[in-house]
């Protein structure tokens, strides 16, 4: 390939992930380059999380913290003046400002046109937007052959896998009601289309985010029935909040990534007893663990990993996955008033129940509501994806699944490995993807990170910039 023979990158998803390695790879190349932005269902730049119309449904993270660029840690902040509700805002409060994420999606948005749609004076790289659902990849030693569900075929160079969260994993039974109107197996479809009128009941099966999400919309929509939420610990995510600070942690001297998880464990829990002591949110120390986590997780072995995932996970998202305190007030105000009932309960199955559905749990009487939704979290077993594309890709051979079975296993510079181990000369891969190989990589502050290191891989460049700032969440 010649100098001036512009390099044909796809990228396969047009959410936070995707969007952010075009952004940089625009901002960054010295040659000509031509990128495919392959996206399909939700408007390019918005994905998932930033997709929703509802303006009750707000950022886990203050504004200070959700620039989409890691070298411009205000970036997001200065965009927000260009916005009449908060020109005048004074800065402290803009700062802890949980923002709508349907603003967060417009800010993306104006990123995707400044940077890949405005007529750029820079012609060296060119973008194409394809609407539609890549379904499989060919590779050969000349590049790679990206097939979409209508039959277009791409020709391309390199391939990125950004695709984002899965949905979440189907119950059991679940199978018997893909055509029941009373069961929703994918939270982030427009569900609240389907609410029984009148009040009734609804079950939401998981107490996560998305329960939350679905929550704060029902009572912002003024719906008046009962909702249940069932799951195994009956945990809902905690809110943020103002703490103190707390020099003691890491102690001076010891290298947490070089700890197993027996001790790192037995370190937090001293310390988060400390916290107690003084009437402090031990969450405190998760926060302060943050900036290690990821060379924590590679060091931590196999075996670790899993009993993590087994025995450690479930306290380790409430504590770390927090919520906007005013989005907790009104849960907690549901839950007062007796409009929201917490369940804990292994989720056994579920099954039609005529015109409504019914859920068994390992103890208590079986639950029905006249809506039923799935809002367990994303799939993240990774050999048991849905996605044809991943399906495909794994068939084929040309990625792997990684060690803890979470994901696209890959080297440290975003190149997905073969399954007998080699380097592809084609695919990169980042976002949730990666759960299994980094375990935090799915909040801005990590995203926007791999988003400008898989720009650089492509690019065979390393661009010097300001390490990320850490996100200590409990200074609000």
């Amino acid at each position: 390939m010649s100098e001036s023979t512009p390099t044909r990158i796809a990228i396969i998803g047009g959410g936070f992930s995707g969007v952010m390695t075009a952004v940089n790879l625009a901002r960054l190349a010295k040659r000509p380059l031509h990128l495919l932005i392959i996206n399909h269902q939700r408007p390019t730049g918005r994905g998932v999380a930033y997709g929703t119309r509802r303006m009750e449904h707000l950022l886990n993270v203050a504004a200070r913290n959700m620039s989409a660029f890691p070298d411009q840690p205000d970036h997001f902040l200065q965009w927000l003046r260009s916005r009449s509700e908060y020109d005048d805002m004074p800065e402290r409060e803009l700062r802890e400002k949980f923002i709508p994420r349907m603003i967060y999606g417009d800010y993306l948005r104006s990123i995707l046109h400044n940077h890949l749609q405005a007529n750029r004076a820079d012609t060296r790289v060119q973008t194409e937007f394809v609407e539609g659902e890549a379904v499989d990849v060919e590779v050969d030693e000349k590049g790679a052959l990206v097939y979409l569900r209508n039959g277009a075929q791409l020709e391309v160079n390199r391939v990125v896998l950004a695709t984002g969260n899965e949905a979440p994993a189907e119950m059991a039974g679940a199978e018997t009601l893909h055509e029941h109107a009373g069961w929703i197996g994918n939270p982030w479809l427009p569900w609240h289309e389907k609410l029984p009128t009148g009040g009734g009941t609804i079950i939401l099966l998981g107490t996560g985010l998305t329960t939350i999400d679905a929550v704060i919309t029902l009572r912002a929509m003024g719906w008046q029935g009962e909702v249940h939420a069932v799951s195994r610990h009956g945990w809902l995510p905690k809110s943020h909040f103002r703490g103190i600070e707390y020099a003691d942690f890491p102690p001076v001297g010891i290298d947490l990534a070089a700890l197993g998880l027996k001790e790192l464990a037995a370190l937090m829990q001293a310390h988060c007893a400390r916290l107690r002591e003084v009437e402090a949110n031990p969450a405190i120390i998760v926060d302060k663990l943050r900036p290690y986590t990821q060379r924590i997780w590679a060091n931590f072995s196999v075996e670790e990993r899993l009993t993590f995932a087994q025995n450690y996970a479930a306290r380790w998202n409430v504590l770390r996955h927090r919520i906007a305190p005013e989005i907790h007030a009104q849960v907690a105000s549901a839950q007062l008033t007796g409009q929201l009932t917490i369940h804990a309960a292994r989720i056994e199955r579920v099954e039609a129940a005529g015109a409504r559905v019914r859920v068994h749990r390992d103890h208590g009487a079986p639950l029905e509501g006249d809506l039923v939704i799935n809002a367990t979290g994303p799939q993240t077993r990774f050999s048991a994806t849905r996605s044809l594309l991943l399906q495909n890709l794994l068939r084929r051979g040309i990625i792997a699944s990684d060690a803890m079975d979470m994901g696209v296993s890959v080297d440290e510079d975003h190149i997905a490995l073969l399954p007998d181990g080699s380097r592809s000369q084609h695919l990169l891969a980042l976002g949730p993807l990666l759960r299994g190989t980094l375990w935090e990589t799915i909040a801005v502050p990590e995203l926007r990170g791999q988003a400008r290191r898989v720009a650089e891989t492509l690019l065979q460049q390393t661009v010097r910039h300001e390490p990320e700032p850490v996100m200590m969440e409990f200074m609000i």
